[in-house]
């Protein structure tokens, strides 16, 4: 019988079916490639990045440059598990007598120092009236109390680290933060190290001194969140902003009006289980399909570190697969062999491979 493919003829010579892709390792600007492409799907999505200009294409060297960077996102995430900083919109206030009852909640009735936009610090009781006539009168007028459907006039938000982060660190990066985010808009700060992770609390008018309106969006939260990591690693502190669906999570948490009537006890209908899980999440599944062609990337490159690393990234993706339960789920990697690079020692490689071909992911995935 005629066979009329390569794969067919291996078929029938007994030799085990491998993808023609996995049978010899990437040269490094293929593997670089790799990681730039699908690292930047996992830990620098196109919705979090405004582009002005087209982006020049990069050369070998800044390639390199930029897949190292993705490497040591990958060994944070997957391996040293790096803590995850915080950072959350706790609210807003909508009027004067708001806003000023906030700033003496942030600075525990003027015991805690409260530093502006200036860098000028202030404390005491009588500082926060100070305070709030700046606010009053600086800028677009702000109604001393809300009425029906009055928008939010100022936000609070709040940066956070684990414990047994120096605090002092936690306000610098904050400062600088707010330095780079919050520009040309007036606002306060207080650091919070009397409780177990040290945070600091800062209070942003609305409307900057140009005009423009602040509206934080779930987008605009990523990139807070990258750049509060990115203040904190300058510092020294081991930080990261990855999202939920890139270390294997995803909650999804009940809205609020179902969460006021079971409180109330008018909820009668409980929420179905045929709904699908956090495990069948669409975003979810992309994040498994971009682990799953990184470890294939680099269980098949020619350097050691870069076939372990695939090994933590293999257990990583077995992790993500685990239900809700703790009993495994089928797993989006098979245990067939891949073949071997001739440098690599036994052992150091997983058995990485996709159960289906990996979806593109879009950027608002």
């Amino acid at each position: 019988m005629k066979t009329s493919t390569g794969g067919r003829r291996a078929a029938s010579s007994g030799t085990s079916s491998v993808p023609s892709t996995l049978t010899s390792a990437p040269h490094a600007p293929d593997l670089d490639g790799i990681l730039i492409t699908w690292g930047d799907r996992l830990f620098y999505p196109g919705n979090r990045i405004v582009q002005f200009r087209p982006q020049p294409k990069l050369g070998a060297s800044g390639a390199h440059q930029r897949a190292n960077a993705i490497r040591q996102r990958i060994e944070a995430t997957v391996v040293r598990r790096a803590p995850q900083v915080m950072v959350k919109v706790t609210g807003g206030g909508r009027s004067m007598a708001a806003i000023t009852a906030h700033f003496r909640y942030i600075s525990k009735n003027g015991r805690l120092e409260i530093e502006d936009q200036r860098g000028e610090t202030l404390q005491g009781k009588d500082s926060l009236h100070h305070l709030a006539d700046e606010w009053r009168m600086g800028g677009a007028r702000i109604p001393e109390n809300a009425e029906p459907g009055q928008r939010r006039e100022a936000f609070n938000i709040m940066l956070s680290m684990p414990r047994g982060t120096d605090p002092l660190i936690v306000q610098r990066a904050a400062r600088e933060f707010a330095q780079a985010e919050l520009a040309d808009h007036k606002y306060v700060m207080v650091l919070h190290d009397h409780q177990a992770n040290p945070h600091v609390h800062i209070s942003v008018r609305a409307v900057s001194r140009l005009g423009k309106r602040l509206n934080p969006r779930k987008n605009d939260l990523h990139r807070w969140r990258e750049t509060f990591a990115e203040k904190l690693r300058g510092y020294g502190v081991e930080a990261e902003a990855t999202r939920q669906t890139t270390r294997g999570q995803h909650r999804q948490p009940d809205p609020l009006w179902r969460l006021k009537a079971r409180e109330e006890g008018r909820l009668r209908r409980a929420t179905s289980s045929k709904q699908s899980g956090p495990q069948n999440h669409p975003a979810k599944k992309g994040a498994i399909d971009a682990w799953v062609q990184i470890g294939l990337a680099l269980a098949q490159s020619g350097q050691a570190e870069d076939r372990q690393l695939a090994g933590h990234v293999a257990r990583f993706v077995k992790e993500m697969t685990a239900t809700q339960s703790g009993a495994p789920q089928r797993s989006p990697i098979r245990s067939e062999p891949m073949v071997q690079h001739p440098s690599q020692k036994p052992g150091l490689q997983p058995n990485l491979q996709p159960r289906t071909p990996p979806r593109d992911i879009g950027p608002n995935r």
